[in-house]
């Protein structure tokens, strides 16, 4: 279809701006200069979206370690993301890069046992980490998830925050607080999303969220917001922290 057929075109005439459709009708006569909702690339046409495209859907694959000392080299800036077993940890992570499969999301809680690095570019990564808690794996595999964990975030010089996952409806684990705890001890700051809150109504997400701020209010560098990888709610509120710890240039 030719592209001048398709939308209407911003007409400008005598310094105003006008709207009309492709058969030259005019649609508004108002003195002003409406927003584009698409971009025209030869015979491509972007949508608004599409047309500020996120930085984080370049994200690939780069390494998928058991412990950290096997990780890539200890420079630039990572980000990692953690939480218990069945918080929609891959969910997220799929959601925040706009992709459906970077990481695999299963049927079973606990299937991510190594720490998967992504790049983003030769600087930047993010980091999926073993999940925890729930997993149906034996006690001593357990036991050694927790000894990398702790490591992790203790040496890692290129970690520059964690993105702490906990579904809305059952947050603040003991789990949960014994990663916020280790982060307090590394002088590392945290981020909490508190995922699935297309499962409760509005007022119920906002009393939950209000709830863990409280519970949190004297513990320092932690912050927290709702979260939907369904929904797509607080996707720009989370990104945002992850422009700033991986320290992008301001769009």
């Amino acid at each position: 279809m030719p592209i001048d057929s398709i939308l209407t075109q911003k007409i400008s005439k005598f310094g105003r701006h006008y709207i009309r459709n492709p058969a030259g009708q005019r649609l508004n006569s108002r003195y002003y200069t409406p927003e584009p909702t698409y971009r025209i690339i030869g015979n491509t046409i972007l949508t608004k979206s599409q047309n500020n495209p996120s930085r984080y859907n370049i994200a690939q694959f780069l390494i998928s370690v058991p412990r950290p000392e096997q990780a890539p080299e200890d420079t630039g800036r990572e980000v990692a993301f953690a939480g218990r077993s069945n918080a929609g940890k891959s969910s997220a992570l799929n959601r925040l890069t706009t992709q459906k499969s970077l990481a695999r999301i299963s049927k079973t809680p606990g299937r991510t046992q190594h720490l998967v690095f992504f790049r983003l570019d030769d600087e930047r990564r993010l980091v999926d980490l073993p999940g925890y808690g729930f997993a149906k794996v034996p006690d001593k595999v357990k036991q050694e998830w927790a000894v990398s964990l702790e490591r992790y975030l203790h040496e890692r010089q290129s970690l520059q925050g964690l993105i702490l996952l906990m579904d809305v409806r059952h947050p603040l684990t003991e789990y949960d607080q014994r990663m916020l705890e280790w982060c307090m001890h590394a002088n590392m700051p945290a981020h909490i999303l508190l995922t699935k809150a297309d499962k409760l109504k509005r007022g119920a997400a906002q009393n939950a969220l209000l709830k863990v701020k409280r519970d949190l209010a004297e513990l320092a560098n932690v912050s927290v917001q709702l979260f939907s990888a369904l929904k797509g709610t607080g996707l720009e509120e989370a990104q945002s922290v992850l422009d700033r710890w991986l320290d992008f240039p301001p769009k």
